[in-house]
This record gives C-alpha cells, structure tokens and sequence, in this order.
C-alpha cells in the first residue's frame, strides 16, 4: 500500500494569512496592555523579529512555541520593553488565537476523502498545527512534526520517522517546498509531489515526480503511478 504525507502550511491550509491575523490580534493586545508604547508595531516589523529568531536557534531549539515566545523578547526588546510577563502574555495569547478560524482550502477534504481507504495518510511538517486544531483527525492515519523528532525538512532522518510510523511499501511527499517537501522526500527515496498552487516559476533545479497547481491533481497520478 502506498503511504501519501502531506506538508500543512500553504499546502492543507492558508498558514500566511493565518499568521497575520493571529500577529495583528495580538499586537492589538500589546497596545491595549501598553498604550503609551512607541515604535514600529507593523505586523511585518513582527515578521521580521520571528525570522531573525529563528535564525538566531537554528540548530537550537525545533520548538515553535520555544521559538515564537524568544521571538515575542526580541519583538519587546526592539520597542525597549523588557517585561518577562509580558512576553509570556503574548506568546499565551498569540497561540490561542493562533488555532481559531484555521481554515482548509477548498481541494483539501475532497482529496483526502477519495484517498482514504486507498492509501494511508500522514501529516509531515515543520510547523505545529495538529490536526485537531484543523479537523482532519479522522483523516490521518500519523502525524509526524519537526520539534517532536528534533529535526526539520529536509534532513532524512524526519522522513526516516514518518515511515516508521506508518511502514509502507512505497512513500509519496506531497507540498509546497521544492527543497523541503520534494528535493527532501526524493533525498529519501520517496516520490514528491510539489504543490505550486500559485503557479509559480521553479527557483530550484529540482525536478518534482509531478507539480500540481490543485490538490486533487495528485488523484489521477497517484492511480495511474500506484
């Protein structure tokens, strides 16, 4: 039997869009804890903060929520505040909005339906929204998370987790990262699929088994390949 994983962010669901809501509710916070505070509180100046963090533990720390909350110091410490309290406030308050309105794309439960019963089916990502969080629960079969194996994609050794949590004869990779989700699954030995669903041009000389602009692309590939 085949084994298909998908990625989540910007595969499964519009993580971007949710980012920026969840950022724009909590900087809305921050002004109300603090409204004499001066400075650039854009979300992109949020953005900006989270990258150089992650930067900053790469090789560190997997965790996001670790991740998130030294990015909420930095963010603090740029505006010269240096509250503790307050960093762990909106961190707390980031993540439970951070899993509200978690929103599928429209190709996603139709796809994983027609699947279901004819392969088994993982979540392979480097983020941490589970599946409760999204409702696809009944629909995976695994799920398999960077911070909780220690290591991201594309290192092998996630996708050496992913099948031993669901062994399988042949492994398919399916998501919107040329370097992650395809050039990391083909590196292991599975096939990759890349998800292009904004009909991008290729920026790395990788060559997907197949590029789909739509999840349910991958139906008549996977029948005719499986």
């Amino acid at each position: 039997m085949i084994t298909v994983y998908f990625d989540g962010d910007q595969t499964l669901w519009d993580f971007q869009a949710l980012l920026r809501r969840s950022l724009a509710s909590t900087i809305n916070e921050l002004r109300a804890c603090m409204p004499a505070l001066r400075g650039d509180l854009s979300v992109e100046a949020f953005v900006a903060d989270r990258g150089q963090t992650a930067d900053a533990l790469r090789g560190v720390t997997a965790n996001l929520e670790e991740i998130r909350l030294e990015a909420f110091r930095t963010s603090l410490r740029r505006l010269g505040v240096t509250d503790e309290n307050m960093a762990v406030h909106l961190n707390d308050f980031y993540l439970e909005h951070r899993f509200i309105g978690v929103d599928l794309y429209d190709d996603v439960l139709p796809t994983l339906e027609a699947l279901a019963g004819h392969c088994r089916i993982g979540l392979l990502s480097n983020g941490n929204s589970y599946p409760n969080h999204v409702e696809l629960e009944r629909l995976l079969q695994a799920t398999v998370f960077s911070q909780d194996v220690g290591v991201e994609k594309p290192d092998s050794r996630i996708f050496d987790a992913a099948e031993r949590a669901l062994p399988a004869q042949r492994y398919v990779m399916v998501g919107d990262s040329l370097v992650n989700d395809v050039a990391g699954a083909q590196n292991a030995g599975w096939a990759g699929i890349w998800l292009n669903r904004d009909d991008a041009k290729r920026s790395e000389p990788i060559e997907p088994d197949l590029t789909a602009t739509k999840l349910s692309q991958i139906l008549p590939w996977l029948a005719a390949t499986g």
